[in-house]
């Protein structure tokens, strides 16, 4: 586990290190893909560095830029790796550093280890089933793996700010969440509403800084299941709202359900 969780950060820094040559640069060369969301040189650089890490674990690897799996190949896989290159591709474009690199390790469809990494404040976030969940600022010029690993700091964090704090998608808050969001301000009154892009309302939820995270549109599993296991070793609930129980991965529809993280 310790040598899988290693090999998760260590290539979720070296693709940051990718991006982030990219992201200073300018030179995005943005595409459409087929569902109509960005794709850009970065997607695909950080792609290539993730792939060049994980295919040495000889585990097999779902990633939002890799070449489409039938469920009909996947769904003998007892473990995977469930990538996600650039999550937040809209806010990279942006330019407004709401943007990370996310991996998780996937047994019998549920998270077992799960890495966010912020490329542009350098905040890493890691998790694994026997550790807890963790956060720790990086240089990416000095960085040793097992020292940043023994020195992160275990969360959630503790929180000054009492009131009551929802988070919720920058580029897609739906009619759904305002429901919601309604509901909560009717229960706790004052409430505070943070806008963030990407897995960073996961991680926000994982560090303590939110009290919860609805979800009512849609995620794909490489969105979902790095934060899934932060957030799930950091004590807090990731519940499927269809099902009402944990969210699964590797199913045969990759598009996930509306959930709840708490």
């Amino acid at each position: 586990m310790n040598h899988l969780l290693n090999t998760a950060i260590t290539a979720a820094l070296e693709a940051g290190k990718a991006i982030l040559e990219i992201y200073h640069s300018g030179e995005f060369d943005v595409e459409i893909k087929g569902d109509n969301s960005p794709l850009t040189k970065a997607d695909k650089s950080s792609h290539n560095m993730i792939m060049s890490f994980l295919t040495k674990t000889n585990i097999p690897v779902l990633s939002e830029e890799g070449k489409a799996i039938p469920y009909e190949e996947r769904k003998d896989w007892n473990q995977l790796w469930i990538v996600d290159p650039i999550d937040g591709t809209k806010e990279f474009i942006k330019r407004n550093g709401e943007f990370t690199v996310n991996i998780a390790l996937i047994e019998d469809q549920r998270p077992l280890i799960g890495v966010i990494f912020v490329p542009v404040t350098g905040d890493l976030y890691f998790a694994n089933k026997d550790m807890g969940a963790f956060k720790i600022l990086v240089d990416l010029n000095n960085f040793d793996v097992e020292t940043l690993i023994s020195k992160a700091n275990k969360l959630p964090l503790q929180r000054k700010d009492k009131t009551f704090t929802i988070v919720a998608s920058r580029s897609h808050m739906s009619p759904e969440t305002e429901i919601y969001v309604q509901e909560m301000r009717d229960i706790h009154g004052e409430i505070n509403l943070i806008s963030k892009g990407s897995s960073l309302k996961m991680c926000m939820v994982a560090e303590g800084l939110a009290d919860c995270y609805p979800r009512f549109a849609p995620t794909m599993e490489w969105d979902t299941a790095a934060g899934n296991a932060i957030c799930s070793f950091s004590g807090a609930n990731v519940i499927d709202m269809i099902t009402n129980k944990d969210m699964l991965y590797n199913r045969k529809e990759l598009l996930n359900n509306n959930f709840l993280i708490k």
